[in-house]
């Protein structure tokens, strides 16, 4: 029997992305299984991708899972993986259990994913043990991500920042842009490929395309190649399951 499940998503401000690849990755199954989804979201104000302003943003969280909370919504993902990532080490756990706090003294309680436990947990169900990632953020936000990811237990052997501080300018990226600038990775020996550590950043469409070109550049190719959109939409899945 069919059932309809409400996924809300706790977004920045100026993300025009993952309003477009959640929907759109979820809405893919839907051909060949019963459940069906609607998409709700609140926003917290964030321009520029700097440690200051994810610092504000971050502290709205708490207001935007009360707001989707008064929905009844059946799980809460948070769509900012370096909102979390920068606010220290293992935050995503503090973050995850406060805002599912929030809807529980709300009195409509939901799980809460976030994309930076998302990674992380993906990497861990892999197996992986080396990594390399692509990130689009300014250097000392690619190195706190790095440490975080270390700090989870994976070696990170090589990043790649592109530097651009203005969100919306993340968001209007090339979506097959990845598939060019993995070439500037050292992906010799990693077990996966971190597309994009990042869910603003469009990387869909680069996915098998990296997979396929890194399969011909080596002889052991890496494992699977995960944008941030990806293993969140798999936490949602996860927590899905789940559910009654």
């Amino acid at each position: 029997m069919s059932r309809t499940y409400r996924i809300g998503q706790i977004v920045p401000s100026s993300n025009t992305t993952m309003e477009t690849e959640i929907p759109a990755m979820l809405r893919a199954r839907e051909p060949h299984f019963p459940e069906r989804f609607t998409f709700h979201s609140s926003r917290m104000r964030m321009q520029k991708v700097t440690q200051e302003e994810l610092t504000a943003m971050d502290a709205a969280s708490d207001r935007c899972a009360l707001e989707l909370s008064d929905g009844r919504m059946d799980v809460l993902g948070y769509a900012c993986l370096v909102a979390i990532m920068s606010q220290g080490l293992g935050y995503h756990r503090a973050s995850e259990k406060r805002l599912h706090e929030v809807t529980l003294a709300n009195g409509k309680p939901a799980p809460v994913v976030s994309s930076a436990g998302a990674l992380v947990e993906g990497l861990q169900a892999l197996g992986a043990k080396k990594i390399s990632v692509l990130t689009p953020y300014m250097k000392p936000l690619t190195q706190m991500v790095v440490d975080y990811i270390e700090h989870e237990g994976f070696q990170v052997m090589d990043s790649l920042s592109l530097e651009i501080a203005d969100n919306l300018e993340v968001g209007a990226q090339d979506p097959l842009a990845p598939s060019r600038l993995v070439s500037r990775l050292n992906t010799q020996g990693v077990d996966v490929v971190v597309l994009s550590a990042c869910v603003q950043m469009p990387s869909l469409a680069s996915i098998q395309i990296v997979e396929d070109k890194l399969r011909l550049h080596h002889a052991q190719a890496p494992g699977p190649v995960h944008p941030g959109a990806r293993c969140r939409h798999a936490a949602v899945r996860q927590v899905l399951s789940a559910l009654p």
